[in-house]
C-alpha cells in the first residue's frame, strides 16, 4: 500500500524502515530535513511540508502520524484536517490521551475523514522489527488497512480494540502496568544493593530471565543495562514520566478503582525528581519537635 509517515523520530523512523522492508510505498515527512533525506536514501519518497505529503498521495489517502502527544499532535491534525478529503484515513500512533483522540476523531469525522487511534508498544526495536499495536476506530476502516498493521507487527501483535479512543485507552493502561512492573524490578535490585551480599546484577537479571516466573522483556533489558554499567554509576536515579501513568491513575480515581501499585510507582517517579524534599524537612522537623529525634543539618 501507499501511505505517508509524519514524524521521523526514533519510533517513526524505525517504523518507516519496517514499512519499506515490507514493500509499502512510503511518503516521509519530518521537521528535520536530514531525517527525511536519510529515510529517502532507503527508498522513501521525500516530503518537506504537510502540503507535499497530501499532494503525493492519491485519495483515499493513508497518513500515519508518529509525533509527540499534546500540542504538536493537535497542530498536525488541525492542518491535515484542512488539507485531506472525504474518505482519507489518519492514524495517530503516538501516546495521545484517549479523550483527546475521541474529540479529534469526531472532529475529523465531521469532515468525512476517518481516524484510527493506535497505541504503539515494543520500543524502538519493536518499531523496527515487529511492533505491538492496539487500534481503535471504525471497524470497516480498520479492516481496509489491516494488512499494514499485520506487516509491521510480531505474530499476534496487533489488536482491533473497538470504538474510537479504545486504542489509546488500552495503551494508557498498558503503560500504567509498565510503571508498576519497572518499579517492582527496581525495588528488588535496590534491596539487593543494600544487602550484605555482593551480587553480579547482570547475572541476577540473566538467571531471573531464564525459567523463573518473573522472566520478561523488561528483565532482559535490565540484564542489558547492567552489562553496560554494572552498578549504574554513570546515570542519576531520576525517573521521568511521559503522561500515561498519570492518566491511568486519574482514570482509576474517576472509576473508583483501587490501583495502589500503579499510583505509588507514579509517585516514586515524582519523588526521584527531587534530591531534598520539603516533605522530608517537615517530617524531620516534626519528629524533632515531638520526640527530640535528631535532624541532619546542611
Amino acid at each position: 500500500m501507499k501511505l505517508a509517515m509524519i514524524g521521523l523520530g526514533k519510533m517513526g523512523y524505525n517504523l518507516s524502515q519496517n514499512l519499506l522492508d515490507h514493500g509499502h510505498e512510503l511518503v516521509a515527512y519530518d521537521i528535520s530535513e536530514d531525517n527525511v533525506k536519510n529515510i529517502c536514501s532507503e527508498g522513501a519518497i521525500a516530503a518537506y511540508s504537510l502540503e507535499e505529503v497530501v499532494k503525493q498521495l492519491e485519495s483515499p489517502r493513508i497518513v500515519w502520524m508518529m509525533v509527540p502527544a499534546g500540542q504538536i499532535t493537535e497542530n498536525v491534525l488541525s492542518s491535515l484536517g484542512e488539507m485531506l478529503e472525504t474518505g482519507d484515513i489518519v492514524i495517530d500512533g503516538g501516546n495521545s490521551n484517549y479523550k483527546d483522540s475521541i474529540r479529534r476523531g469526531n472532529e475529523l469525522q465531521e469532515k468525512g475523514i476517518h481516524f484510527l487511534d493506535c497505541g504503539t508498544s515494543g520500543g524502538v526495536d519493536g518499531a523496527r522489527n515487529g511492533a505491538c499495536l492496539m487500534i481503535g476506530g471504525d471497524n470497516e476502516i480498520f479492516n481496509k488497512i489491516e494488512p499494514i498493521f499485520k506487516d509491521v507487527t510480531v505474530e499476534n501483535g496487533y489488536f482491533y480494540s473497538g470504538k474510537l479512543g479504545s486504542g489509546h485507552y488500552l495503551k494508557m493502561i498498558h503503560n500504567g502496568i509498565e510503571y508498576g512492573m519497572m518499579q517492582s524490578i527496581a525495588e528488588g535490585f535496590d534491596i539487593l544493593e543494600k544487602s550484605e551480599f555482593s551480587f553480579d546484577y547482570e547475572g541476577v537479571a540473566r538467571v531471573w530471565n531464564n525459567g523463573s516466573v518473573i522472566r520478561s522483556w523488561l528483565m532482559e533489558l535490565t540484564e542489558t543495562a547492567f552489562s553496560k554499567d554494572p552498578k549504574l554509576d554513570g546515570i542519576r536515579g531520576i525517573m521521568n514520566s511521559s503522561g500515561e501513568g498519570k492518566w491511568t491513575v486519574e482514570t482509576a480515581l474517576d472509576l473508583q478503582v483501587p490501583a495502589p501499585v500503579i499510583t505509588l510507582s507514579l509517585l516514586m517517579r515524582y519523588r526521584s525528581l527531587e534530591d531534598d524534599t520539603f516533605t522530608g524537612k517537615v517530617v524531620a522537623a516534626l519528629r524533632n519537635e515531638f520526640g527530640g529525634h535528631e535532624v541532619i543539618s546542611k
